[in-house]
């Protein structure tokens, strides 16, 4: 693994400290002039994910990971209203139902510069392990809701039991899905031409959590068993040349990235592999993260109610800063070039809850 040096603006920083300015480091700066939040929709039921279809429409997922006891898995949202996607019948599961062919724990919903709505199913109620046949990526067409493709991950040297499929983003010009599995760290590579998946980095420290303790509002995040929990490879990231994908552990500071073209070339060795993982820069814990078209990568920033961005220069801004992001959790971006984030308010005990699951979008100054 090398690291990757970024550029700073510690002179600029140091001669406006020197003058006495009221000027803020890098982790710590007040919010770009402009950015504000737009209240979206509105949801009784957690969800994570969300996707904005080109004609504006937008969908969520709700996954069954505090509660096997969720009215749909996906939905078209509008306002306070969810209307299950593609029909009920998906959205119905019980273990005697074809795992192959219902939802059982969405974690992720995205769509792809083609406007196909990708559909990840880790198959994980609670995280108690996956069924079998279970862990799926399902490709729809989000107007019409047909089923377009359907991988299934049956493979236990691909997706282990004890996986937890977690968040995906598609390169569609060279027809390859990358996933990352929070639950047993490591990325999984799809080759969507042959539906061939491979399991990479499984071993290497750079998708594996550090044990960092995860504290919003006051709270340190615990699961409802009481316990600290411990996230591996979580968010990630593809840039707009599709020569990269970052990636990040919930509860770990680095942020890494690694070139697409060595996560495509099956003839490296695990070894090789992790030597061609770059270090980008120690962050705060991030759940979510999405480029723009202008290679500002958006991060979820869980501990500060806040959205940061990467710029393609090096320097870490802050976007927007607000109490009502509760655990800022998974992006979307939209025809309009606006950004939307969901709430997952993961760091409340389930039972504590009082606000509902809020969805936002903000347009970022340029």
């Amino acid at each position: 693994m090398k690291t990757t040096y970024w550029p700073t603006r510690l002179l600029a920083l140091a001669f406006f400290a020197a003058m006495g300015c009221n000027t803020k480091d890098e982790d710590g700066q007040d919010p770009l002039p402009g950015a504000t939040l737009t209240e979206v929709a509105t949801s009784q039921v957690q969800w994570t994910g969300v996707a904005v279809a080109r004609d504006g429409r937008v969908f969520a997922n709700y996954p069954r990971m505090e509660t096997d006891t969720i009215p749909y898995s996906v939905a078209y949202v509008s306002g306070a209203q969810a209307t299950p996607f593609p029909n009920a019948d998906w959205n119905n599961w019980n273990p005697s139902l074809p795992p192959q062919d219902h939802f059982i724990c969405v974690q992720s919903v995205h769509v792809d510069d083609q406007n196909n709505l990708w559909v990840l199913d880790p198959a994980s109620p609670q995280m108690r392990g996956v069924v079998k046949g279970g862990a799926k990526l399902l490709k729809f067409n989000p107007a019409t809701g047909a089923l377009i493709q359907r991988i299934v991950f049956e493979d236990e040297m691909i997706v282990y039991p004890t996986s937890y499929l977690n968040d995906v983003r598609i390169d569609t010009q060279k027809n390859y899905a990358y996933i990352t599995d929070s639950g047993q760290g490591a990325l999984i590579v799809v080759n969507l031409t042959t539906g061939k998946a491979r399991r990479l980095l499984s071993r290497s420290p750079t998708t594996k959590s550090e044990g960092v303790v995860v504290t919003a509002e006051g709270r340190v995040w615990r699961n409802n068993a009481g316990k600290v929990p411990s996230f591996d490879a979580d968010g990630i990231g593809l840039t707009p040349q599709r020569d990269y994908v970052y990636f990040h552990a919930i509860t770990a500071r680095p942020l890494y990235r690694i070139a697409t073209a060595a996560l495509q070339d099956e003839s490296l060795s695990e070894s090789q592999l992790n030597q061609r993982v770059e270090k980008v820069r120690d962050t705060d814990p991030v759940d979510g993260m999405l480029f723009d078209p202008a290679g500002n990568l958006y991060l979820t920033y869980i501990q500060q109610n806040a959205v940061e961005r990467l710029t393609p220069a090096g320097d870490l801004q802050r976007v927007v800063e607000d109490t009502r992001l509760k655990w800022p959790d998974s992006f979307a971006y939209d025809p309009d070039s606006s950004v939307y984030v969901t709430t997952s308010q993961l760091h409340i005990p389930r039972l504590e809850r009082t606000d509902p699951y809020r969805l936002f979008k903000f347009k970022a100054p340029r």
